[in-house]
C-alpha cells in the first residue's frame, strides 16, 4: 500500500521530513477494522510527533490521526461495523497513523460517517470533535442548562471550531472566542460565538470591553504559556480551566486563592490505556454525525490541500506550524 512516512525527526523544510513509501498491507486484529482511507486531515499532534519522535533505526514511522474511509475487512470479534460501512475516526497514538491507503483502527473508537458529508468534509472532524466533546462534558462537566460564560482561547483552530459549535448548540453558555485576524474573527462568529476578542491583547481587558469581568469556564487550546497570567486574572472564583497544549511549565499555585480547578484533555488517553469506557468515543462520534446530518453542526474543513502525498502533507504541516490555520486542513485520495 502507498503511505507517507519518515525515518528521522526533521524540520518540515527538509526534503526527507516526509516521504512517499510503499508498505505491506496491514492485517486486522480481533477488534480492528481494516479501512480503505479516502481522506485525512492534519492536527498539531501530527506536527509534534513528526518533529520530536524518531522511529527505531532503519524503520519508517507513519503518522496521521484523522481519517474517513470505507471498511474493507473486520476482525473476528468486531460487532459494531461490517465491510462496506463508511467510517470516520482519529485512531490511537500508540499505533501506526492513517497517512496510508489502508489503516487499522479499533472499532470502539470509530464512528459512522455523517451521511450528509463527503469523505473530505468528514475527515476534518474526528480528533477535534472528540477533544472538544470530552473537554466540554467530561473534563469541565458543563451542564447543558448552564448560562455561565466560556472563553475559548484559539477558537479559530481545529478544536476551537467544533468546540464553539458544540457549546452553542448543546449548552446555554455565553461563548467568547479569541481570534486575531479579520478572517478568523469572522469564522468564529459564523460558528456561533456570542463575542470574539483579540488574543494578541490582554485578555482580561478585552473581556471588560464587552462588559464581562470574569468567566467560569476557560478552554485554552494553544499558547497557554503566553496567556496563563491573563487566565489567572479573568477566571471566576471556583472556575475551571481546561487545556490541551503542552506548556513548558504550569504553576497552578496562582489559581489557589480562587479555588479554581485545572483539567487536562488528551483524547488519546482512552485508547492508550484501553479504559473500560473506551467505546464512549464511538458513541460520541455517532452523536456528532447525527448532529451534522440534522444541520445543527457543520464541518470545520478550512482548506483542501489536494491528493494525499508527501509534498502536500509537508505543506499542511508547515501551515500548522505557522499557527495561522483556520479550521482543518484536509487531503483526499492517493
Amino acid at each position: 500500500m502507498k503511505a507517507i512516512a519518515y525515518r528521522q525527526a526533521l524540520p518540515i523544510n527538509d526534503p526527507h521530513a516526509l516521504l512517499d513509501v510503499t508498505l505491506p498491507d496491514p492485517i486486522p486484529g480481533d477488534r480492528d477494522l481494516l479501512v480503505e482511507v479516502r481522506a485525512i486531515s492534519v492536527n498539531p499532534v501530527d506536527v509534534k510527533v513528526r518533529a520530536n519522535s524518531n522511529p527505531a533505526e532503519g524503520e519508517l514511522k507513519v503518522i496521521g490521526w484523522d481519517a474517513a474511509g470505507i471498511v474493507r475487512a473486520v476482525g473476528k470479534q468486531v460487532t459494531l461495523f461490517k465491510p462496506g460501512d463508511r467510517v470516520y475516526y482519529a485512531g490511537s497514538i500508540t499505533r501506526p497513523g492513517a497517512n496510508s491507503e489502508l489503516h487499522l483502527v479499533d472499532e470502539r473508537i470509530a464512528g459512522y460517517m455523517p451521511a450528509s458529508l463527503d469523505f473530505a468534509q468528514a475527515a476534518a472532524l474526528p480528533l477535534t470533535s472528540i477533544t472538544a466533546w470530552e473537554l466540554l462534558f467530561d473534563r469541565l462537566n458543563v451542564p447543558t442548562h448552564s448560562n455561565d460564560a466560556l472563553l475559548v482561547i484559539g477558537a479559530a483552530g481545529g478544536v476551537g471550531s467544533i468546540l464553539v459549535q458544540l457549546a452553542r448548540k448543546l449548552t446555554g453558555l455565553t461563548i467568547i472566542g479569541t481570534a486575531s485576524r479579520p478572517e478568523t474573527q469572522e469564522w468564529v462568529q459564523q460558528l456561533g460565538a456570542h463575542h470574539v476578542i483579540d488574543h494578541t491583547k490582554p485578555l482580561a481587558e478585552e473581556l471588560k470591553k464587552i462588559g464581562i469581568d470574569n468567566v467560569k469556564y476557560v478552554a485554552s487550546l494553544n499558547q497557554t504559556d503566553r496567556h496563563y497570567e491573563e487566565i489567572v486574572k479573568l477566571i471566576a472564583p471556583q472556575g475551571h480551566l481546561a487545556l490541551i497544549d503542552d506548556p513548558a511549565t504550569l504553576d497552578v499555585m496562582p489559581l489557589k486563592r480562587k479555588s479554581a480547578s485545572v483539567h487536562w484533555e488528551f483524547m488519546f488517553a482512552r485508547s492508550m490505556f484501553q479504559t473500560p469506557d473506551m467505546q464512549k468515543q464511538h458513541d460520541l462520534l455517532n452523536e456528532v454525525a447525527s448532529l451534522i446530518d440534522l444541520g445543527k453542526l457543520r464541518t470545520t474543513l478550512g482548506e483542501h490541500y489536494g491528493t494525499i502525498n508527501a509534498e502536500n502533507l509537508k505543506r499542511a504541516h508547515a501551515l500548522i506550524e505557522s499557527n495561522t490555520a483556520k479550521g482543518k486542513i484536509v487531503l483526499e485520495g492517493f
